[in-house]
């Protein structure tokens, strides 16, 4: 809307894509803090209560009863806010809106099945897995049509390693898959996946924004993908929806994420990271998020191989409960890994 107010009555200042992300942010924030209050009231009365695993920590039976399917506020907070400051033309806005919410309606389908059926287990792996799958091929062999750059980068070099050409749909699908699932493990803890996912949508938006600006992308050497700036307004509203999110979702937690939240989130995740050619420095970004994940699988991997646990329980955040950690204490120490690996990640830009 703004962009068009700035075609209409020449206002330059709506022309910027800096200026609309910030007020995407704030229009994502503001709008957060007004719906989850009543939608919590609506979630306790309609019963949308988050079922507790009995494979977590027995403290975790204290947040029983605990609203969820918060994502949902976060969604439409940031649709609200991308309908205000974003220009909605622009094919890499309208395939990141797509992803956000197609993934979410994966996460809504799951959050659903537990609460009907009163328990943890949610949709069959199978069943979601593919859901997933088929929405990061689709995501993913859109932007191959429209001719997304399919050359792979590494981190701190500025030349590509190599052209994935046809095989590009497959390598994003991957990082789509994998980033999802990524953040749904680490949701376990209050506002533990939260505040990692603000650092990984922070550092993603300067990687986006540089990529679609000509003059910062050839100044830092990095790959011009033009038209992929508007993207930018996605992350910086997604930022603010979670920031009103986290306002309620601060140990203890009024109210969880649930699927319908982590997987939008992750989704968005791999696709700012795919379209600025950013999938590897996402293990970076993205730090939290890769180490959950591979507690999760090397836990299984070596009950199944050597009949022995690697931890105490897993995802590792578990391991540390078990440990004796306070929630409060993983929490924080969590975010700032996560602030570290980001830093770390940013200073790519500029050491190439």
């Amino acid at each position: 809307m703004l962009y068009y107010l700035w075609e209409i009555f020449n206002i330059n200042l709506f022309s910027y894509i800096t200026f609309r992300a910030g007020v995407g942010f704030f229009i994502a924030l503001f709008s957060a803090l007004f719906l989850m209050p009543p939608f919590i009231q609506w979630a306790n009365y309609k019963k949308a209560k988050q079922p507790i695993s009995s494979y977590t920590p027995k403290n975790h039976q204290n947040k029983v009863g605990t609203p969820t399917m918060g994502g949902i506020v976060i969604v439409v907070s940031t649709l609200i806010a991308n309908l205000i400051a974003a220009k909605l033309d622009n094919i890499y806005l309208l395939l990141g809106l797509a992803c956000l919410i197609l993934f979410s309606a994966v996460g809504i389908r799951d959050d659903m099945t537990k609460i009907l059926a009163k328990n943890n287990v949610g949709l069959n792996a199978r069943t979601k897995f593919g859901l997933l799958l088929l929405i990061a091929l689709s995501i993913s062999i859109a932007l191959y049509i429209y001719g997304l750059n399919t050359n792979f980068y590494i981190p701190f070099y500025k030349n590509p390693l190599l052209d994935m050409v046809f095989f590009a749909p497959l390598f994003w699908s991957l990082v789509f898959v994998s980033a999802t699932n990524a953040v749904n493990i680490t949701d376990g803890l209050d506002g533990l996946a939260t505040v990692p996912s603000l650092f990984a949508l922070f550092s993603l938006m300067v990687f986006v924004y540089v990529s679609g600006n000509v003059v910062y992308s050839s100044y830092l050497f990095y790959p011009l993908i033009q038209g992929s700036g508007e993207v930018v307004i996605i992350a910086a509203s997604l930022m603010g929806a979670l920031i009103g999110f986290l306002w309620f979702n601060c140990h203890p937690a009024e109210v969880f994420m649930g699927d319908s939240g982590s997987l939008a989130i992750g989704g968005v995740v791999a696709y700012c990271a795919i379209i600025c050619k950013a999938e590897l420095l996402l293990f970076l970004i993205s730090f939290i998020f890769v180490i959950e994940a591979a507690s999760v699988i090397l836990q299984i991997f070596s009950i199944k191989t050597f009949s022995k646990k690697i931890f105490l329980m897993a995802p590792i955040h578990h391991h540390f409960e078990v440990k004796g950690w306070a929630e409060s204490k993983i929490i924080v120490r969590f975010w700032i890994i996560a602030l570290i690996s980001n830093l770390i990640a940013l200073l790519s830009l500029k050491v190439r």
